[in-house]
């Protein structure tokens, strides 16, 4: 596991990341919250991109999920992101499963970048419940992860309401 910044004296962290990626995880840690740094970083095999204001909790988070073999990139990032993305019909599918009401809200809230805590913080519910919550819309639309979850919600359509 390496975490790297995009400044960096000698190699910045893009070419870190280009030159380790295929043999250790990788995770950009910065402050540039450029579109340019994190494509350039995911395509080149980054397994997280976060902006160093995201806090020590979501650090933790993306550390956990790169072992998992998952990405995490900031929210603040990947609502951006996924507000230009152009989602595939599929994304936009209803789900094999209906979601409850509760779900839907959940999903909203993931696509808009709220972290578990902040999701249970917003509905007064505790983090394990959002946690239940969460894998069960990801099992429901077949989305491998939160990010998933986003690019569903945005293609479906469901981020116009409430």
């Amino acid at each position: 596991m390496v975490l790297t910044d995009i400044r960096m004296p000698r190699l910045d962290g893009l070419e870190v990341t280009r030159l380790l990626a295929a043999e250790t995880r990788v995770i950009v840690v910065t402050t540039f919250d450029l579109d340019e740094y994190v494509h350039t970083a995911l395509r080149d095999g980054a397994c997280g991109f976060l902006l160093k204001r995201s806090g020590p909790a979501l650090l933790v988070e993306a550390v956990r999920a790169a072992m998992a073999g998952d990405a995490l990139i900031s929210p603040q990032i990947t609502v951006r992101l996924l507000r230009h993305l152009r989602v595939p019909p599929a994304a936009g599918r209803p789900p094999a499963e209906s979601l409850t009401d509760r779900e839907l809200e959940i999903a909203r809230l993931v696509a808009r970048g709220g972290t578990n805590a902040d999701i249970a913080a917003e509905l007064t519910i505790s983090v394990g419940t959002v946690k239940t919550h969460v894998a069960n819309i990801q099992r429901k639309i077949h989305a491998p992860n939160r990010v998933g979850i986003a690019a569903w919600a945005w293609g479906a359509g469901h981020m116009e309401r409430g």
